[in-house]
């Protein structure tokens, strides 16, 4: 049977039962990559309506066309999870998206999965009505080509339904090796290192 916790308000916590949710919390971490998985086997399944692909081919698209372009595991990750949080969060999906990963990657695979929404407006923001350069305020910031780049080869480019993809399958062990870093080590951050999209 599982043990619980004491308490019905957090402030009423022992010891004992935070450090039996620091345990409980590990093992729950160490699925991380399960629950990814299963989200993105979601979108395969349920989509939004209207486009050729789903969402999930969208993403193993994006990452194909990554890996294919010869980038490192956390570009090809990224290509792959940068539209993760369409399914719960689709009016800020790309910060949702970003916030999944950001424990596990460099900081500008993030910045870019971040701020590709806004990147992305220059393709159609115009049929809206709306400020198609608004990526535009983030000219002077180090990833600001990252992210155009991204944008351009990746993501707007991966809505073909005849392009010959890679299974979700043949990303999983990438998927698998990134959630198994350590959250928010240094050296895998690299803070301020902006990395070339492609060796």
């Amino acid at each position: 049977m599982a043990q619980n916790v004491s308490f019905t308000q957090m402030k009423d916590g022992t010891k004992a039962d935070y450090e039996l949710l620091a345990n409980s919390e590990h093992a729950y971490v160490a699925l991380t990559a399960d629950r990814v998985l299963d989200e993105l086997r979601r979108q395969g399944q349920a989509s939004i309506e209207g486009y050729k692909i789903t969402r999930l081919d969208h993403g193993l698209q994006a990452a194909t066309r990554a890996q294919r372009d010869g980038a490192d595991i956390d570009w090809i990750v990224g290509a792959l999870l940068h539209d993760i949080g369409d399914g719960l969060a689709p009016q800020n999906h790309d910060r949702f998206s970003a916030e999944v990963i950001r424990p596990y990657v460099r900081w500008d695979v993030a910045w870019v999965v971040e701020h590709h929404g806004i990147f992305q407006m220059i393709y159609y923001a115009h049929h809206y009505g709306w400020d198609e350069n608004a990526r535009d305020k983030f000219r002077d910031h180090p990833c600001f080509d990252s992210c155009a780049a991204f944008c351009e080869r990746w993501d707007q480019a991966s809505f073909d339904p005849a392009y010959e993809t890679e299974t979700l399958a043949h990303f999983e062990p990438m998927l698998r090796e990134v959630f198994a870093r350590k959250a928010y080590d240094s050296a895998v951050i690299r803070e301020g290192f902006v990395s070339p999209l492609t060796s």
